[in-house]
């Protein structure tokens, strides 16, 4: 089950992967479907159940926007967030919407799209029902799906099939399933995780393919840094949270001009370019998951530490980063879980900074073995996080969790260096740790915004 670097590290919009992304993708494929099986053109309404964590945060992560967006034709990873806005006013005004782009409808909001915040469909808090109903109003066609975490979708016939989930490798030359069995195939074959990652993506796509397209990754990465520094004003949701990373970098680059002397500045550095990033997610900007959007700041941030940092830092380097991040969010997605409705921010913010480390810890030249202790403090310290977004926004407190969620992962990698890979808990019983412990989390502290800061903050 060892997922691809590119099932990880996906392009889409924000605020949310698994409220945003996920909803999105489903809706489209679910125009699509009725375009396949011929039933389009006699569609005359379409309707759309949320449940769980979808129902109850729904509309403060842009479920509700991300559904409209889906049912129009968009997708995540060529969505234009500046084009989305005008889409989705226009079937408000006009109480209409064309599916696929194409076939006109009605779309009656209230009656179309409705939030069961007190029901939960069997496999997963982010359950969804889409039904297709012709002009007599009688059911064409119905599908049930989930979003679980990072973007993907789990359709409910495959559930019931057993079929593996999307996104993963498949007749792979160094299949791994835990942290052992990684460290295993790296000493037995003489490779580092990042080799082992590439040349089972090699076996998708030639090996040219896959360094372009993580350069891609790397891109979208860096430009939504510098747009998070360049916009300022309120973030969208009526919190009335402010941008904080354009005056953060004024301050940073009047303390350059001054030569003012701080041996911590590379903090505040990290710290801005996580910001940027979660702030621009949550304006529903262009982002990466990684492994969600929740998260998407700290590998970003960690990334260009290393970058502008880091004395001899390449493009290689950067490429071994990725490759080695992917390698250990593929342990959490396979053992545990990356959605922060099922596990908590363990699952988001946990799962970033443990890959962050692993990944930097590679990059400066760590063994297997000090890349997989670093992977393992990553997650250690961020255990038992839980997800109690206030107003059900991806503002308060996600975005500064993303930016001391980096520090964490370089404070994890460089203290792995100091060792050399000899340490008492393993990533493998650090994972389990984290799967249990998300079990045992009572549901307000998994994105309900029932727990927490959520109910402790005036959301007003």
């Amino acid at each position: 089950m060892t997922a691809s670097v590119f099932e990880l590290f996906k392009v889409g919009v924000g605020p949310s992967s698994s409220h945003t992304m996920g909803p999105m993708a489903a809706a489209a494929d679910f125009v699509e479907r009725l375009r396949v099986a011929g039933d389009l053109p006699h569609t005359a309404r379409v309707q759309c159940d949320l449940y769980g964590s979808l129902a109850l945060t729904g509309k403060g992560h842009a479920t509700d926007r991300a559904i409209l967006l889906g049912l129009s034709g968009e997708r995540p990873a060529t969505c234009d967030p500046d084009a989305a806005a005008t889409i989705v006013d226009t079937i408000r005004v006009s109480g209409s919407i064309a599916l696929g782009g194409s076939h006109d409808v009605a779309f009656d909001e209230e009656r179309d799209l409705r939030f069961h915040q007190r029901e939960r469909l069997p496999f997963h808090s982010n359950g969804m029902r889409f039904t297709a109903f012709d002009r007599a109003d009688a059911e064409i066609a119905s599908h049930v799906c989930y979003s679980v975490g990072g973007g993907a979708i789990v359709d409910e016939a495959a559930i019931a099939g057993n079929a593996p989930p999307a996104g993963l490798l498949g007749d792979i030359p160094y299949p791994f399933h835990s942290g052992a069995h990684l460290l295993s195939l790296c000493a037995e074959h003489g490779r580092s995780i990042a080799e082992l990652a590439l040349a089972n993506e090699c076996t998708e796509r030639p090996e040219a393919e896959v360094r372009a397209r993580l350069r891609e990754i790397r891109d979208v990465m860096s430009d939504c840094i510098d747009r998070g520094i360049r916009l300022h004003g309120e973030l969208p949701g009526g919190l009335r949270v402010k941008r904080r990373a354009n005056a953060i970098h004024t301050r940073l680059l009047e303390r350059q001009e001054r030569a003012l002397s701080d041996p911590l500045s590379v903090i505040d550095w990290v710290n801005l370019w996580a910001l940027a990033v979660n702030e621009e997610n949550a304006a529903g900007g262009k982002v990466v998951t990684a492994p969600t959007n929740g998260a998407a700041g700290i590998i970003p941030a960690v990334l260009r530490y290393y970058e502008r940092f880091v004395p001899g830092a390449s493009e290689h380097g950067a490429d071994i980063f990725l490759l080695t991040a992917a390698a250990i969010g593929s342990l959490f997605k396979e053992n545990a879980s990356i959605s922060g409705a099922e596990v908590g921010c363990q699952g988001e913010i946990g799962v970033a900074c443990s890959m962050a480390a692993g990944g930097l810890a590679a990059a400066l030249g760590g063994t297997p073995a000090q890349v997989e202790n670093a992977a393992e403090i990553g997650m250690e310290h961020n255990l038992g996080l839980t997800c109690d977004p206030v107003g059900g926004l991806v503002q308060v407190p996600c975005i500064e969790r993303n930016a001391v969620g980096a520090i964490k992962a370089i404070e994890a990698a460089r203290l792995s260096l100091l060792g050399d890979g000899t340490h008492l808990v393993s990533l493998d019983q650090v994972i389990e740790t984290m799967r249990r412990t998300g079990a045992d989390m009572s549901d307000k502290y998994k994105e309900t915004s029932l727990g927490g800061l959520a109910v402790n903050v005036v959301a007003c």
